[in-house]
């Protein structure tokens, strides 16, 4: 196809999109916000491949507009010499709230939690770490069997 060098900056929307992109970290929940990402190099592949009036993009909208019914509020930025940094934000959707967040409080966090949460999570990994002692596949947790490999 046709070849074009050229450098494009959009400060503005380089400043929009770090300011946006705080307010989602605080209103999504990182299931949401991780799977938008992996959305938006898709989306930005469609647009560039001149593929704008199909149905995947449409669907692509579709679920991006759902993902951004929540994300509203407030970020203060510092620009400096070419560089943005985040100062501030605030949403009165967050889902970060500092009183659910202490350790200190008993009534609304427990610590006993943690340790249920971590056991499941952990699982998959429990699980592989069995099979590879009990000799199923290669493992980080044995010797490397040698014996195979001749020395000249």
């Amino acid at each position: 196809g046709m070849k074009s060098r050229g450098i494009y900056e959009t400060p503005g929307g380089t400043i929009l999109s770090i300011a946006h992109r705080e307010l989602e970290s605080i209103t999504l929940d990182r299931d949401t916000l991780h799977y938008k990402d992996l959305v938006a190099q898709r989306y930005a592949e469609l647009v560039y491949y001149g593929k704008w009036f199909t149905p995947l993009r449409q669907a692509l909208d579709a679920f991006v507009e759902a993902t951004q019914e929540k994300v509203t509020g407030t970020v203060r930025l510092k620009l400096y010499k070419g560089n943005v940094m985040v100062v501030g934000r605030k949403s009165p959707l967050s889902l970060y709230r500092e009183d659910y967040a202490s350790f200190g409080q008993m009534d609304i966090y427990d610590q006993r939690d943690a340790e249920g949460f971590i056991n499941l999570f952990g699982l998959p990994m429990k699980v592989a770490a069995l099979l590879a002692l009990e000799g199923k596949g290669p493992s980080p947790y044995r010797a490397p069997d040698y014996t195979r490999f001749k020395r000249d």
